[in-house]
């Protein structure tokens, strides 16, 4: 996103349009994206009985609760970013392993809904436009035909190439069964004790590794093809081609 604006700004050819249009889904996705996705582990956690991210004052949609500011200038930067972690005690669960793995499924799985939503919204403005644009080519207005493509072209670019994109990619990055990511404590439910005691033992080396192959690229083509595939069956849904 950063860059995207950077080169409207740069480039001489940019309008302000595009520029407005950049701002917004930036907004859209650092006091939304970010915090649902934590608001999601907080309630399913209070859903399925620990209340300690409810009492540390994170059981709430107010974004400023949630947002970590290395996280969003990630996002930014990188186009892969996190919020602050929410407190979970598995001990306040009746099963830990199945507690952990469902609250932890929750912050994805509203990245996902997010991104389907945005596809969806997406969809239905692309079915109006297009019987828009035949009306036009119908009268001969061929102004209006232009227009109508270029108002198309940016609501797709918000809500598919900027917001539903980065929240697949959220979604994405997030399931990798990789400490301290959502996807750990899911595949943990699945390991015995032993394992999972090792694998947080050596966490916070795991996460520099991680932090050293995503900066690096190594974890880029490997995550777009993830992506691509959630992609097909979100597009699959609403009758589109993959645009992932």
């Amino acid at each position: 996103m950063l860059q995207s604006l950077i080169r409207e700004l740069t480039s001489g050819e940019g309008s302000m349009l595009n520029i407005v249009m950049i701002l917004i889904a930036s907004a859209m996705l650092i006091f939304a994206a970010l915090p649902l996705h934590e608001f999601a582990h907080a309630f399913a956690a209070h859903k399925l009985g620990d209340n300690t991210a409810k009492y540390n004052g994170r059981l709430t949609l107010n974004p400023l609760k949630h947002l970590d500011v290395f996280g969003t200038i990630m996002l930014l930067v990188c186009g892969v970013g996190y919020a602050k972690p929410v407190p979970v005690n598995p001990y306040n669960f009746r099963n830990a392993k199945r507690g952990m793995a469902l609250s932890s499924l929750a912050g994805p799985m509203m990245n996902l809904i997010l991104a389907i939503v945005s596809v969806g919204l997406y969809r239905v403005f692309s079915l109006i436009t297009e019987a828009q644009y035949a009306s036009a080519l119908s009268s001969m207005d061929v102004d209006a035909a232009i227009r109508i493509v270029e108002i198309d072209g940016y609501v797709f670019y918000v809500l598919i190439g900027l917001f539903a994109s980065i929240n697949l990619g959220l979604a994405v990055f997030n399931l990798l069964p990789i400490p301290p990511l959502d996807g750990s404590r899911i595949f943990a439910a699945f390991l015995p004790d032993k394992w999972n005691d090792m694998m947080y033992r050596y966490e916070n080396y795991v996460m520099i590794g991680m932090m050293a192959l995503l900066l690096s690229g190594a974890l880029d083509q490997p995550l777009a093809w993830i992506r691509h595939g959630f992609g097909f069956v979100v597009c699959g849904m609403f009758g589109m081609p993959n645009v992932f």
